[in-house]
């Protein structure tokens, strides 16, 4: 275990639980949270796809278990964050990464909630209900996370040995 990347890993997911409660888009039984897309981005880019997967689970429980989230966030979250992973490796490419993650929440992810809605919290909605909320919130925080990438890059965080390196198939 590289510890290094499972640090960089606890503080994503504390900040991803922690400001759940400040900024969210009300949407039906939806809450939708751009500062989780921008994490998954973030995490796509340095720690790799399965870091990724598994920090949009772990922020996803906690923000359930806290009352900040809803069944929906697991959704919402986890198909963009593994997509964006898979896309950055393949590609190398950031804006790919964001990509991935754009399509992968708003699409896969909005899709994937409808049999959440109507048969666990009981909502009846439409199958593409969710896709036009969901590319919304992934839209913006995909952003934030490409420019915090940037960023990242110009002051050389990202060429330090945090970034993902290994050669590890999913």
């Amino acid at each position: 275990m590289n510890v290094k990347k499972l640090t960089l890993s606890a503080l994503l997911i504390a900040v991803g639980t922690m400001s759940a409660h400040l900024v969210y888009i009300p949407v039906g039984v939806a809450k939708c949270f751009p500062i989780q897309h921008a994490i998954n981005v973030i995490t796509a880019v340095m720690l790799g796809p399965m870091y990724g997967l598994a920090n949009a689970f772990l922020i996803s429980l906690l923000r359930n278990m806290l009352g900040t989230g809803s069944l929906l966030a697991f959704p919402g979250s986890m198909f963009g964050a593994l997509l964006a992973g898979i896309v950055f490796k393949m590609t190398q490419r950031k804006s790919w990464a964001a990509l991935g993650e754009v399509v992968g929440t708003g699409l896969l992810g909005g899709i994937a909630a409808y049999p959440i809605a109507k048969y666990l919290i009981g909502k009846e909605v439409a199958v593409f209900f969710f896709v036009i909320p969901f590319l919304v919130s992934t839209l913006g925080g995909s952003l934030i996370g490409y420019m915090v990438l940037n960023l990242f890059e110009k002051s050389g965080i990202l060429k330090g040995p945090m970034i993902q390196k290994d050669k590890q198939v999913i």
